[in-house]
C-alpha cells in the first residue's frame, strides 16, 4: 500500500501575503509557505495563482521554477482555471521527484483539463461534477466514469487521475457527510484514487474546532480509501492523524518513532 499523499494547500492566492508576493514576484513568503509544509510532511506543494487571466503565464513558470530550485525539483500541483498558464508551468517543470497534477478538471467546461494532462503525461485531480455540487453519489459515479473514459481514451493510466468527490461544508450541509464518505468508498472500490480540498468541511467553524473535525474526517475517510488530500500539512493534530492511520493501515511500518519520521 502506498503512504496517503499530502498536498500542501498554503501557497495560495486567497491569502494576501502570497497574492502580493506572486504579483511583485518577491520570493520570499513563498519559500517560506514552502520550506513550512515540506518540514511539517508535505508530499507536493499545490501552487494556486487564481484565476491570472492578466499574466498567469508568466507567474506559474516563476513560481514553479522558484520552488523546484529551492527544493530540490519538489513535486507541484499547479492549480489554476487558466490553461495557458497551466501549459506555462508544464514546460518548465522537472519531474525528477514525480509527476506535475493539474488541478483540476471537471466533466464540464474543464474537462480538457483531462487533454492536457494525456498530452503530457501528468496527473490530474478530476472533481466528480460539471457544474456546482452534485445531486447524489449517482451523478457523483456518472461523472467519475466520464472523466475515466476520457482519460483512457487519451492513454493516461487510470492511477494518474485523482478523483475528487467534492468535501463539502459541514456548517450547513451535515446531511451530506456521510454520502461524501460513501462516494469514496465507491469510487476506491474501483481501484481508482481519491482527492480533494479536505479542509473545506470545517469552513466556517471557530479556529480551535477546525483541527478536531478536520482530523476526525481524514481519518474516516482514509478508512473509506481516501489515498491523498489537500490539506494544511502545518496542522499537527491533523498530521498526526494521517501518520497514525498510514501505520493502522500498514501503508507504513510501526516504529516507535513514526510520528518524527
Amino acid at each position: 500500500m502506498e503512504k496517503f499523499m499530502v498536498i500542501g494547500e498554503r501557497i495560495h492566492c486567497i491569502s494576501p501575503t502570497i497574492r502580493k508576493a506572486l504579483a511583485e514576484r518577491n520570493p520570499e513568503p513563498i519559500i517560506k509557505r514552502a520550506k513550512e509544509q515540506l518540514e511539517a510532511g508535505a508530499t507536493y506543494l499545490d501552487v494556486n495563482i487564481g484565476p491570472a487571466e492578466k499574466d498567469g503565464e508568466e507567474v506559474m513558470a516563476w513560481a514553479v521554477q522558484l520552488l523546484q530550485k529551492e527544493f530540490d525539483n519538489v513535486p507541484l500541483a499547479l492549480d489554476t482555471v487558466n490553461k495557458k498558464a497551466i501549459e506555462a508551468g508544464l514546460k518548465v517543470y522537472n519531474r525528477s521527484k514525480g509527476k506535475p497534477i493539474i488541478n483540476s478538471a471537471d466533466a464540464g467546461e474543464r474537462i480538457e483539463m483531462i487533454d492536457l494532462a494525456a498530452a503530457n503525461d501528468a496527473m490530474v485531480v478530476a472533481l466528480c461534477a460539471k457544474q456546482g455540487i452534485p445531486r447524489d453519489n449517482d451523478e457523483r459515479i456518472a461523472y467519475c466514469t466520464e472523466l475515466l473514459e476520457r482519460a483512457m481514451g487519451l492513454g493516461m493510466e487510470p492511477t494518474d487521475v485523482l478523483f475528487d468527490p467534492l468535501f463539502l461544508v459541514v456548517k450547513g450541509m451535515q446531511d451530506k457527510q456521510v454520502e461524501v464518505l460513501e462516494a469514496i468508498k465507491m469510487i476506491s472500490e474501483m481501484g481508482l484514487k481519491t482527492t480533494g480540498g479536505l479542509s473545506n468541511n470545517s469552513n466556517g467553524a471557530p479556529k480551535e474546532i477546525r483541527p478536531i473535525m478536520d482530523s476526525a474526517t481524514v481519518a474516516m475517510a482514509m478508512q473509506c480509501g481516501l489515498t491523498s488530500a489537500i490539506v494544511n500539512p502545518c496542522d499537527l493534530r491533523l498530521m498526526e492523524t494521517i501518520k497514525t492511520c498510514d501505520v493502522i493501515k500498514g501503508n507504513t511500518l510501526y516504529a516507535d518513532s513514526y510520528l518524527q519520521l
